[in-house]
């Protein structure tokens, strides 16, 4: 299904602060609230809808209609005209519980022309969607437009397209290379709001710094597929949420309690450039240590599908004293 079986969406542009938002309704009795919630908040969404609210309350799955949000199917794939009459619109776009995830379903919705739905993401991500459940909307919303987020009905997002297995791929990679990486080695995201692209962890100083090697550290990561993402919209854009997430390192440092000690700040990266700029010392990796790390960001490169060559080809060490970093970014 991520490589995109039987015509499955994956999701939009990955550097656009637009999120799917789909909500499912469980029973009858949830839609009106639901229905409420996301007209406080000025919002449209997609509706997950079981067929049977289109005779358990055809009168607010008309008002959902009527109030411009998409309705989509959840559940089995059955009584899909009744449902399409009933909301006065066509559906196009089904969610499928892991129980109802069978081949006949399937090509049920593929005959109809209907995609199954993007396994939602666990957290905001650009492009992607995300599920909240009708009791958690009015929380969610203000949280989500606050950090930068615009909800919008999983039809609206912008290029959006079927899953092919380049998303397989990426997420395969991510599970097995970034996500076990992040575990081993304590990397904390810093990466709630829609344009922040830094991570950070505690780690011990490396050779090459005035620092004893070992001396408590924190270590730089970017969130690679969002910082792609939005340099493919705008690459003044990308640099500018490259800046301000300084500033959420500079926050991390004097808040979070395994930074407490860290004397500095240093990163092993390709994008030297604008870290040198905002104040960071470079020095030239070893030849065979520079060779591997230019291994690794190829592969990444290849995984996250950017097409545009980095600026820069050698990675270097970049390295800041904690002190001199908050004067300046925090």
């Amino acid at each position: 299904m991520r490589a995109g079986a039987f015509g499955t969406l994956h999701g939009g542009h990955p550097g656009d602060v637009r999120i799917g938002l789909t909500v499912p309704i469980p029973e009858a009795g949830a839609l009106s609230p639901a229905l409420r919630a996301l007209r406080a908040a000025d919002v449209r969404a997609t509706l997950l809808l079981p067929p049977r609210l289109a005779r358990q309350c055809p009168e607010e799955v008309r008002a959902a209609t009527q109030a411009g949000h998409e309705v989509a199917g959840n559940g089995p794939p059955e009584d899909l005209t009744l449902l399409e009459a009933v909301a006065g619109q066509p559906v196009t776009a089904w969610a499928l519980e892991e129980r109802n995830l069978t081949g006949a379903a399937l090509r049920f919705l593929a005959a109809r022309s209907v995609r199954p739905l993007p396994v939602p993401s666990p957290v905001p991500e650009l492009g992607l969607t995300l599920r909240v459940p009708p009791g958690e909307l009015a929380a969610t919303l203000p949280r989500l437009k606050a950090l930068g987020y615009r909800p919008v009905r999983v039809r609206e997002l912008p290029d959006l397209r079927p899953a092919r297995p380049r998303d397989l791929l990426m997420r395969v990679y991510r599970e097995l290379v970034d996500e076990r990486f992040a575990r081993a080695h304590g990397v904390v995201p810093l990466t709630e709001r829609a344009d922040a692209v830094m991570r950070v962890a505690a780690q011990p100083a490396p050779a090459g710094t005035p620092l004893t090697p070992g001396t408590p550290a924190a270590e730089l990561h970017l969130h690679s597929p969002r910082l792609v993402g939005l340099a493919a919209r705008s690459a003044l854009g990308a640099y500018r949420a490259y800046h301000r997430s300084l500033r959420d390192v500079a926050a991390a440092l004097r808040e979070r309690p395994e930074l407490a000690n860290a004397q500095l700040v240093y990163a092993v990266t390709l994008f030297h450039g604008p870290l040198e700029k905002h104040g960071f010392t470079l020095v030239p990796l070893p030849a065979a240590r520079a060779r591997l790390y230019s291994l690794g960001f190829r592969v990444m490169r290849l995984v996250y599908g950017t097409t545009n060559a980095p600026s820069e080809t050698e990675p270097k060490l970049a390295w800041m004293e904690r002190e001199a970093f908050l004067a300046r970014h925090g």
